[in-house]
């Protein structure tokens, strides 16, 4: 299991999706708000936008909040001005993790988060040091419940979707980033539940974490990055086995 799905399967379960949605919406916003000051604010000519506002749909964001979130964005400059960076290191257990940002104070984001790596055991690496281990694919996830696999791979490919892959829960759709948003559109014009749509790096490759007391320290790590303000998405290249993972729920 990728290192992106177990790490999203895993905060469902532990009820954090539904905890935090405000700190997904706030999240969304400034997301849809920066593509839209960026890209303009049509959705057809702006990729980023369109994704922003897929994600936000997924997440069952309300329409008044993307629409003020995109004339937010698109105003004459106005608003918070953010610096996008990319943070790079290891976890416990040697685990590759990737940590997106948007800032406007990077000396406080680098602090909080070579903090957080510290703290754990793991450190944060130079730029470049394990972005090498991960490809950049669209990663939509679709609950499992009611859902008839044959029939959603042959909509997930018809739609342009590389893959469809089963998990304990889910379905990971897999795509392209650039055919991301339209098997998004397809698959919910079809009535398909999304629970997640986002751009996502998917490693090429997982390390297992078979220790307690590692895979306690990677998920404590992961869970403060996630709670940091500046902190957009976070991914990583783990698997922990589904025992392991129920003796610590």
């Amino acid at each position: 299991m990728s290192g992106h799905s177990k790490w999203s399967t895993i905060k469902r379960k532990k009820g954090a999706i539904d905890a935090k949605r405000g700190k997904i919406f706030t999240k969304l916003i400034k997301e849809i708000t920066v593509a839209a000051r960026m890209g303009g604010s049509d959705p057809e000519g702006n990729p980023r936008l369109r994704s922003a506002i897929n994600a936000g749909k997924a997440e069952n964001m309300p329409k008044d909040n993307i629409e003020r979130a995109i004339k937010k964005g698109s105003g004459a400059g106005e608003g918070e001005n953010y610096d996008e960076i990319l943070y790079e290191g290891y976890g416990p257990g040697g685990v590759a993790v990737l940590v997106e940002t948007m800032t406007d104070n990077k000396n406080r984001t680098v602090g909080d988060i070579r903090h957080f790596f510290s703290k754990s055991g793991g450190n944060l690496g130079e730029s470049g040091c394990v972005a090498w281990m991960f490809d950049q694919k669209g990663l939509i996830l679709v609950d499992k419940e009611g859902v008839d696999e044959e029939e959603l791979m042959e909509l997930a490919i018809e739609a342009g979707a590389e893959d469809v892959v089963e998990e304990e829960s889910e379905f990971q759709v897999i795509t392209s980033v650039e055919d991301f948003n339209d098997v998004v559109e397809q698959l919910q014009s079809k009535s398909v539940t999304v629970m997640e749509a986002s751009i996502s790096m998917i490693p090429k490759n997982t390390v297992d974490v078979t220790e307690e007391k590692t895979a306690k320290s990677l998920l404590r790590l992961l869970e403060n990055l996630e709670d940091q303000d500046d902190v957009q998405k976070v991914h990583a290249n783990f698997d922990i086995p589904d025992t392991l993972m129920e003796a610590l729920s």
